[in-house]
């Protein structure tokens, strides 16, 4: 059992998307619900708090400095994020989730994509960076990704997002990558840009 202290509130529509959401630095738990309920109100959340400690502060995975992973704890991690995904999925009776992930959040998310592709049925990336120097093949045969970054963001070069939305392209992803007027914090075009895509994947797979 690979169990994550975690919330999880059932869906209230049975056509939106299970969503995953992964706080970034010094988050827990409860960070995003309300994010996850603005960007797909009906859609039942799984919130688990990252396991790792940065000076009292939840992570999901352990850096060396920033911008700088831990790549064999990336990875060690990643796995035990699927296995625990696989579990809550039995658990609660869910399909495949959406990750929702911010910072070292969306990082995470992004190593599951390319660790554990089924894992995800897609992915909102806000603010993430490449996870992994030397990534596995992966095949996501389509997923759909929305990866949303800060065109003034001090800690996520552009040059680093546009690598990753290249990364997973090359996977098979259909990669949707916008650029924002905004810095590492995230902004309400974040939350409409996400409420949107959420809305389209979610009338494609009806």
């Amino acid at each position: 059992m690979t169990d994550f202290i975690h919330r999880f509130e059932p869906a209230t529509s049975a056509g939106s998307p299970p969503l995953l959401l992964l706080h970034g630095t010094g988050g827990d738990e409860n960070d995003l619900l309300g994010l996850g309920k603005m960007i797909s109100s009906g859609s039942a959340l799984l919130s688990p708090r990252g396991r790792v400690l940065e000076h009292g502060m939840p992570r999901f995975f352990r850096r060396l400095s920033e911008g700088v992973f831990d790549e064999d704890d990336v990875r060690k991690r990643a796995h035990e994020l699927g296995d625990f995904v696989a579990e809550t999925r039995k658990r609660y009776g869910i399909a495949a989730p959406v990750a929702v992930g911010f910072s070292n959040g969306a990082n995470i998310a992004a190593a599951l994509l390319l660790l554990r592709p089924d894992a995800l049925a897609g992915a909102i990336l806000l603010r993430a960076m490449v996870p992994l120097s030397g990534p596995p093949k992966a095949e996501l045969g389509g997923k759909p990704v929305l990866l949303l970054s800060g065109q003034a963001d001090p800690i996520v070069p552009a040059s680093n997002s546009a690598q990753l939305a290249a990364l997973l392209s090359e996977a098979g992803a259909s990669v949707e990558h916008k650029v924002l007027p905004a810095g590492h914090q995230l902004s309400q075009a974040d939350v409409t840009l996400a409420r949107g895509w959420i809305g389209s994947i979610a009338a494609e797979a009806a």
